[in-house]
Formats: structure tokens, sequence, C-alpha cells
């Protein structure tokens, strides 16, 4: 069994006011409140979510 690469990531802006698009990204994924972090698996299509609202979140990779 390979370990799989994951990233942490952290919700440091809200979605209020921001195109649908973008919300979606952050439902996503897995946000739920301001300043939650979740442990998501590092695939092109998370990645691409990351890189559509990176400046709304924070990035731990690891």
């Amino acid at each position: 069994m390979s370990k799989d690469k994951t990233m942490t990531i952290k919700l440091v802006k809200s979605g209020i006011g921001r195109m649908e698009k973008h919300k979606l990204c952050i439902k996503g994924l897995g946000f739920k409140k301001l300043n939650q972090t979740v442990t998501i698996l590092d695939t092109p299509s998370n990645r691409g979510m990351v890189n559509k609202i990176a400046d709304m979140i924070e990035v731990q990779e690891g």
C-alpha cells in the first residue's frame, strides 16, 4: 500500500460576495466554516480548486 500525498489547507477569507464557482470550490474542498483546517489528497482536481481560490486559503503541504 503506497502512501498518498496529502496537503493541509485552511480557509482564511469568507466566500461571501465571491463568484459561484469559487463558493463551489470551497464546498468541494470540504470547508464548512471560516478558519477551518482540512486535509485533502494532492490530486490534480484538488490542486486546481486550491489554485482557483488561492487568495482565500493558506496551504501547508505535508
